[in-house]
């Protein structure tokens, strides 16, 4: 563990079941989750669950297990919300655009006529999220099969 990693940033208290998320993922070593302030109808963290601040802090199984989290989770928003495209997003530091101390993926998906919300900025409906999720989930599970 680093050690400017904050044991009480937002997505350790999420991990930990002290903060809810409308989850959408999880594994031994993940969790993907809605993003709150999503750029896109769709928008989904995935969150390795190890206590690192940024890509370089993290383990490399750390780093293997969220890409492929990340790659699992972007089929199925992928699947259920037919974007044009999806862009996967990672940043390290505040300058790059990391707003939470806690490395993470973004999945958002893009559409060719659609400009995206600004970066953290409003904050969307839970029951639209939830919404969200649900297709997700049932993207997951169609994967599975």
């Amino acid at each position: 563990m680093n050690s400017q990693y904050d044991p009480n940033n937002i997505f350790a208290r999420i991990l930990r079941g002290e903060l809810p998320c409308i989850k959408v993922y999880e594994d031994d070593d993940t969790v993907a989750f809605m993003d709150i302030m999503p750029q896109a109808d769709g928008h989904t963290l995935v969150v390795p669950k190890e206590a690192a601040v940024n890509l370089f802090d993290l383990s490399e199984h750390g780093a293997q297990t969220a890409i492929v989290a990340t790659q699992r989770v972007a089929r199925a928003v992928r699947a259920a919300f037919s974007p044009d495209g999806i862009s996967i997003g990672q940043f390290n530091g505040a300058a790059a655009g990391q707003t939470v101390p806690h490395v993470h993926f973004h999945i958002v998906p893009r559409y060719a006529d659609h400009a995206l919300r600004g970066h953290a900025r409003e904050m969307q409906e839970p029951e639209l999220l939830k919404e969200h999720a649900e297709r997700i989930i049932a993207a997951l599970r169609e994967q599975a099969a």
